[in-house]
């Protein structure tokens, strides 16, 4: 465990708010990479990833008094998969037969990632729009890949878990891991083609 890490647990179990920001601040980015890659256009389109990647902080939050993470690759872990958690419970309630699809209207665009890139590199609208479409591009082609492979690419790209993390997780072998990113890896490449 690494020394920052215990502290911050130390002082999350004082209830102090900045090691709860501390927590969740190194994780966010990564979750609402996660969160964008595997919703997909139909829930994406009802639910704000945004909200639900504080719905999923909320519900870690509110779980870790009962939990125990011996390092913090272990916390990482648990909160990926209550964010793939969360993807499946918000598709199971949107799929039920009484939501009419014909009554929904999507949601507006959330520029504010736009807005986060912008402290880093200064961009033009023509930046803006390249940057979006090719994140379309690779949300697209993460979706036309078997839900193992996008899950153990997302799972070590995105969420930065290990393999043998992610092979605890699933139940697999770390060599089984290895091969499905590198089979993920590879298709996404030929999908996306070249820019």
């Amino acid at each position: 465990m690494t020394d920052d890490f215990k502290t911050t647990m130390a002082a999350l179990a004082t209830g102090d708010p900045a090691a709860r920001d501390r927590l969740f601040a190194e994780s966010l980015p990564a979750l609402m990479a996660f969160l964008r890659a595997r919703v997909g256009a139909a829930l994406g389109g009802r639910e704000s990833v945004r909200d639900m990647a504080q719905s999923v902080c909320r519900e870690v939050l509110r779980d870790l008094p009962k939990l125990q993470f011996a390092r913090e690759e272990q916390f990482r872990a648990y909160l990926f998969l209550q964010a793939t958690r969360k993807v499946l419970d918000r598709n199971r309630y949107h799929k039920q037969e009484k939501r009419d699809a014909a009554r929904v209207k999507p949601l507006p665009d959330d520029g504010e990632e736009a807005e986060a890139l912008g402290a880093l590199v200064p961009l033009t609208p023509s930046r803006v729009a390249g940057a979006r479409e090719e994140l379309t591009r690779v949300e697209l082609a993460l979706q036309q890949l078997p839900e193992a492979q996008r899950d153990a690419v997302l799972l070590s790209r995105i969420a930065g878990l290990s393999y043998e993390e992610i092979a605890r997780q699933k139940g697999i072998s770390s060599a089984a891991v290895r091969g499905l990113v590198a089979r993920g890896l590879a298709r996404l490449v030929g999908l996306v083609g070249p820019s």
